[in-house]
């Protein structure tokens, strides 16, 4: 009782602005994510601020930056930026090593233009498996468009494939100058965080450069705003980056900690933190219900469908449903009396993203946070976490469940989930050897 009214204050003290429902709305694809970025870069007239993972080197990344390029040659005053992280700059898709990479292809696309853009590579930390920059976010003048999704040809709906996630576009001074002033003071500073166009030397040098100092000063750093609460709909831009005094993961448990009827989990890689693990028993046993949609492992990133060539990345998927059957095996008697809701999101070779959590139907949060041990420690990480007293989003947030669930398909029993005997025999030898060398537990921390 004691905690969960410490958690509500905790809830209470973020600082948070007036939202109106009218400015709120959700895409419903990845294709309308596609057109509703192009559209938006055109439209832009002062400002382009652009927060993601990466730009890949690929045709709907090209058409990405070019747009970006045009945008800026027919209008010089223009603010273009691209925040990427540094190290996933440097290189081009797991198991394409040689390829050019992602900044190559910066690069060949800027010869092409007069006016360049800036494209700024964080590096968060010295190598790329220690944590990379995460934080979501496209702002066009006063329109912030966050989603988890990065930009690249599945991500875009190019080829005929997608990779679904969650798309919130908000009309909102306060909260898209907050995002960009806090952007601009993180890695404004080029001897932390370069400008990929620059010369290649010096920026080569980036990784060597980051410093602890800085580091501290990420961890410190929080979207500075007026608190402003006059409206039954209110927001909070959280931002979290390490175990410790990180105010997104405070807020995911304090979340499930203030729960009272029920919670709605978006999660594409099931690996639950400890804490995560724990807070989400509290809910069941204390009679809350808790809803998972998580990604079936061949809606995984990662999936290597049976008969092409395997690398060990490929079992990713496999690992994370070992996770998953566990979880529910455990937990099977809440299934058995209505309580927990597991369900598997597939839509022929499709890949699942999606992220978020939803309590009570008054409390969401909008992230790209992966909810695992990596996002709760090691990447920088932001969110959205809306307040809605009124359920004035309501109507939109179940049609978005709508449109999500409707390739989803619930476990009743962890006997549906597959066991390691039937993976396939290249998969249960990795498997095992994990196992044996105690780099399961390893593995387990850093995905």
């Amino acid at each position: 009782m004691l905690q969960t009214l410490l958690n509500r204050r905790r809830l209470a003290k973020l600082p948070k602005t007036d939202l109106v429902a009218e400015t709120v709305s959700v895409l419903w694809s990845a294709a309308d994510y596609k057109s509703t970025v192009l559209d938006l870069i055109q439209r832009a007239q002062h400002r382009i601020v652009i927060t993601a993972l990466y730009l890949q080197a690929d045709e709907a990344g090209e058409q990405i930056l070019r747009a970006l390029f045009v945008a800026k040659q027919q209008k010089p005053d223009l603010q273009v930026t691209v925040y990427v992280d540094y190290h996933r700059a440097r290189r081009g898709l797991i198991g394409q090593e040689g390829a050019r990479t992602n900044n190559d292809f910066y690069r060949e696309i800027a010869k092409d233009y007069d006016l360049p853009i800036q494209i700024i590579g964080v590096p968060v930390k010295k190598r790329e498996l220690f944590g990379v920059l995460h934080l979501k976010g496209f702002v066009f003048d006063q329109t912030l468009l966050y989603s988890g999704a990065s930009l690249n040809n599945v991500y875009l709906a190019e080829q005929n494939r997608y990779r679904a996630d969650r798309y919130l576009v908000l009309q909102n001074q306060v909260m898209t100058d907050a995002i960009v002033q806090a952007h601009q003071q993180l890695f404004g500073d080029e001897e932390q965080t370069p400008e990929l166009l620059d010369d290649e030397d010096y920026v080569s040098q980036a990784v060597k450069r980051q410093s602890r100092l800085w580091l501290k000063h990420a961890k410190a750093t929080r979207y500075q705003y007026a608190d402003k609460t006059d409206s039954a709909l209110r927001a909070s831009l959280l931002m979290g980056l390490g175990r410790r005094n990180n105010e997104l993961n405070s807020t995911v448990l304090a979340l499930l900690s203030v729960a009272q009827q029920d919670v709605l989990i978006y999660t594409p890689y099931f690996n639950p933190p400890v804490a995560l693990a724990r807070a989400l028993r509290k809910c069941l046993k204390r009679g809350v219900t808790v809803t998972i949609v998580v990604g079936d492992k061949t809606a995984n990133d990662f999936y290597i469908p049976p008969g092409q060539r395997f690398s060990k990345i490929g079992g990713l998927p496999y690992f994370y449903e070992t996770i998953l059957r566990k979880f529910v095996r455990a937990n099977q008697k809440f299934i058995d009396a209505g309580l927990l809701h597991v369900k598997l999101w597939k839509h022929e070779d499709n890949s699942y993203h999606l992220k978020g959590l939803s309590v009570d139907g008054v409390k969401h949060l909008f992230t790209g946070h992966n909810l695992n041990p990596r996002a709760f420690a090691l990447d920088f990480e932001n969110g959205i976490y809306v307040e809605d007293e009124l359920q004035q989003l309501k109507t939109l947030l179940e049609q978005e469940k709508q449109v999500i669930t409707a390739h989803a398909t619930e476990i009743v029993h962890y006997s549906e989930i597959e066991t390691v005997r039937d993976y396939p025999e290249v998969v249960q030898k990795l498997l095992g050897q994990l196992r044996r060398i105690g780099a399961d537990l390893v593995v387990k921390r850093l995905i």
